[in-house]
């Protein structure tokens, strides 16, 4: 009796950590960005990506300075270019948004990894800057989302 209801949880627990999927942008796209090539002049560049193992049923919004940029799914990235100074990221968590403010320079790329949490009812989210070196080790392992 108890054998069978722990099979049962178990078998919930594996359908519930399937993986989620958004839609994305084409491979070509994708190739060009992971090149990590400069932005234009007077611009930065933001990746930000998801690569957490936990949570991988879940899709999260994720907005950059409050416009939705789209749903993430595990192993997903955007990127975004934006104009020198102060910028906020911010994801859907679990009652609220979370945000991160952080200040970007011209010329330059920069790194935010979208990390799932344990929550109450649902996994939450966060974000996080990460150094250029472990950001790309996440953005080449993962495919760009629109």
């Amino acid at each position: 009796m108890l054998r069978g209801k722990f099979v049962a949880v178990l078998a919930a627990i594996l359908l519930a950590s399937g993986c989620a999927s958004v839609p994305m942008a084409p491979a070509s796209q994708d190739a060009e960005l992971k090149t990590f090539a400069p932005p234009p002049a007077g611009k930065a560049g933001v990746y930000m990506y998801r690569n957490s193992f936990m949570g991988q049923a879940l899709k999260k919004d994720i907005y950059m300075d409050g416009k939705r940029l789209g749903e993430s799914a595990n192993k997903t990235y955007f990127y975004n270019q934006v104009d020198p100074g102060e910028h906020t990221v911010s994801t859907e968590s679990e009652f609220s948004d979370n945000d991160f403010k952080f200040t970007v320079q011209s010329g330059m790329n920069y790194f935010i990894r979208q990390y799932i949490k344990m929550g109450v009812f649902v996994g939450g989210a966060n974000v996080e800057l990460v150094s250029e070196e472990e950001g790309r080790k996440g953005v080449l392992a993962s495919g760009l989302a629109k």
